[in-house]
């Protein structure tokens, strides 16, 4: 028998742009967030901010996973720790939910993946914040592409563009190829979208095809940090080479899908992280021989449908056509907004269930190997930028 979500407490590594909105997320659950870890006064702030009551300053999260208060451990700290406090939260015993990308590279994730095969059954729960699954949007596109509504998936096209960087003086940690890893636009926001094409086709990208570009090859920053969407002052600037990319344009093939609808999709996706005017727009075309979907993550709420002999259709959320196949998955009645906080719940509601009942629960978040073969992905993009070739999985 399932436990309640509030019985389960938390504890989030991180404290910058990503860590409360975890936070934010759990404490609509109704899960305890019991405890927070980063730097001192971070932690301090989020904590009085959110009434967190354990705080674990000077990034000590060691000290926080011998905590008897926290089940779940939440890291949304910089990528280049994810492996580490990941490995060192499971041999705890402690559940996991990770920020993506889940390492720096797929040999240090694939230690990850070794630990939870060893366990076996008796591995905690580990999550990939690949939250985009749950967006109702895309869990109905998921059902009406296994139900065959489209006919034979022919192809999917897309792209996801941000303009926060747009400027040479907007600056982050994931411009630094030693602090995000060497893929920055694919990696940070470019896997979104292939995990969640991933999940509506239910099927795994097999080879690939890469171009990427660094349009500013000189930035500045400040001489402090900033947090992820803030600006230093040019005054207070200094001037670095870029070793990341601005912007990517990729072709993919996928795999074999269970259900049949979806063998060997073609699929072309442009990245962006200087695109003017465009803050979030993750957009996804589903196109089949008997019709299609779209929809864009800035107008979360609707798909398109589009039919070559019958007028196209708007459907929307928590309405007729776009409400059985997402049953669980949205609290709110149509016409009344659900978006990129809701996702997050909706993702942590999955993997708090999972662990609530001792792990019996339909598994609809990315796992420790789902993960994995996105790092291995984006490998295979720095490889075929490289060589010019397409390379497989």
């Amino acid at each position: 028998m399932s436990k309640p979500l509030h019985q389960i407490r938390a504890g989030v590594i991180g404290t910058g742009f990503i860590g409360p909105v975890h936070i934010e997320a759990l404490k609509r659950l109704g899960v305890q967030v019991t405890a927070v870890c980063g730097s001192t006064k971070g932690a301090r702030a989020l904590a009085e901010k959110w009434g967190i009551p354990e705080v674990y300053g000077d990034y000590d999260y060691k000290a926080m996973l011998r905590s008897p208060n926290v089940d779940v451990v939440h890291i949304t700290s910089p990528n280049k720790a994810h492996v580490e406090q990941s490995l060192a939260a499971l041999s705890a015993g402690k559940h996991v939910v990770c920020e993506k990308p889940l390492g720096m590279t797929s040999k240090e994730t694939a230690r990850i993946v070794k630990l939870i095969q060893k366990s076996g059954a008796s591995s905690p729960v580990f999550a990939v914040n690949y939250m985009c699954r749950f967006f109702p949007a895309v869990l109905q596109m998921r059902a009406m592409a296994a139900r065959g509504d489209l006919g034979q998936i022919i192809h999917v096209q897309g792209h996801f563009f941000q303009d926060w960087l747009l400027k040479d003086t907007d600056y982050n940690w994931r411009l630094m190829a030693s602090e995000g890893g060497k893929l920055r636009a694919v990696g940070d926001i470019g896997t979104h979208w292939i995990d969640a094409v991933s999940f509506i086709l239910g099927a795994r990208v097999e080879s690939i095809f890469a171009t990427l570009e660094t349009f500013h090859k000189k930035r500045f920053r400040p001489q402090g940090e900033v947090k992820t969407f803030q600006t230093g002052s040019p005054s207070e600037q200094v001037g670095y080479k870029v070793d990341t990319e601005d912007f990517a344009s990729l072709l993919m093939r996928f795999g074999k899908s269970a259900h049949g609808h979806a063998n060997g999709v073609h699929a072309n996706a442009s990245i962006s992280q200087v695109a003017a005017g465009w803050k979030c727009s993750l957009h996804i075309g589903i196109y089949g021989t008997q019709g299609s979907v779209r929809w864009d993550l800035q107008q979360p709420n609707e798909i398109i449908v589009g039919r070559r002999d019958e007028p196209n259709q708007i459907l929307q959320r928590a309405t007729a056509g776009f409400s059985d196949d997402v049953a669980g998955f949205t609290d709110y009645p149509g016409g009344h907004a659900e978006g990129f906080p809701d996702s997050h719940k909706m993702h942590c509601r999955a993997v708090y269930e999972q662990i609530a009942s001792d792990q019996k629960k339909p598994v609809l978040f990315a796992t420790a190997e789902d993960g994995h073969h996105e790092v291995k992905l984006c490998e295979a993009v720095l490889k075929s930028d490289r060589t010019k070739k397409w390379v497989p999985l």
